[in-house]
């Protein structure tokens, strides 16, 4: 598979900065006095990075959305104070691409500490969701997949309730595998630090279409009930972003 040609030059150092501010002053006067900074700084560059990497998921799955849309791709940074109390605004901003609402799906998250990206599964018991039910009925084929698509012991698992917390560092499915049987929302996760020289680059745009290709054979999973086809199709028409 070759990468497409980014329209995207990366994060800004206010990016992360933007929320190290948000937290000292998390209330409605002060973002309204910083809106641009937060329009120029994140809006804007994951709306460019949406743009950019919406092709190679239209390649993957046409099933994914990509619109650069609130809602969509991008989550609100306001809070629904009809449900929440506190602060109006989260301390974080999430880019994430899945084909429904809480379906499984690929993402990037920012916070005042730097970017986390990776998978998130969704392992509850639904009809639209397959990952509780292909876990035990592929052992040895998500097995292969660790392995062979490189992702095993390279990436954190964590799980999502109100806050994510990580249950084993450099996850490997051999020995760890129980875990998933025992979490409902699975996170696969990467950090990258603030400060990290790749955040501010186009390049990063091609990091992220490499490691969303070795993620996507284990997203097969949690997308169909038949996982084996979608990813022999992925092999035969596509394959590793190099």
């Amino acid at each position: 598979m070759s990468v497409i040609e980014p329209g995207f030059n990366g994060f800004t150092n206010l990016t992360f900065r933007f929320f190290r501010l948000l937290e000292k002053n998390n209330n409605l006067e002060w973002f309204n006095k910083n809106r641009e900074l937060y329009q120029n700084n994140i809006v804007q560059p994951a709306k460019a990075f949406v743009t950019a990497i919406g092709p190679f998921f239209n390649q993957l799955n046409p099933a994914i959305r990509t619109e650069p849309k609130f809602n969509a791709t991008l989550m609100r940074l306001n809070k629904d104070m009809r449900f929440a109390k506190g602060a109006p605004y989260k301390n974080y901003f999430l880019i994430h691409f899945g084909r429904f609402k809480m379906d499984s799906e690929f993402y990037v998250y920012i916070d005042k500490t730097g970017l986390s990206y990776g998978l998130f599964l969704n392992n509850s018991r639904d009809e639209n969701l397959y990952f509780d039910k292909n876990v035990p009925k592929f052992k040895n084929d998500l097995k292969l997949v660790f392995t062979k698509y490189g992702i095993d012991g390279k990436y954190n698992l964590l799980t999502f309730e109100k806050e994510p917390t990580i249950l084993k560092k450099n996850f490997k499915y051999e020995h760890d595998s129980d875990l998933l049987n025992k979490t409902k929302f699975i996170l696969l996760e990467k950090f990258i630090p603030d400060g990290k020289a790749i955040l501010f680059k186009p390049a990063f745009l091609t990091e992220m279409i490499k490691a969303f290709s070795k993620l996507y054979p284990l997203y097969c999973f949690a997308i169909t009930p038949d996982p084996l086809r979608l990813l022999e199709e992925f092999e035969e028409n596509l394959g590793i972003a190099t």
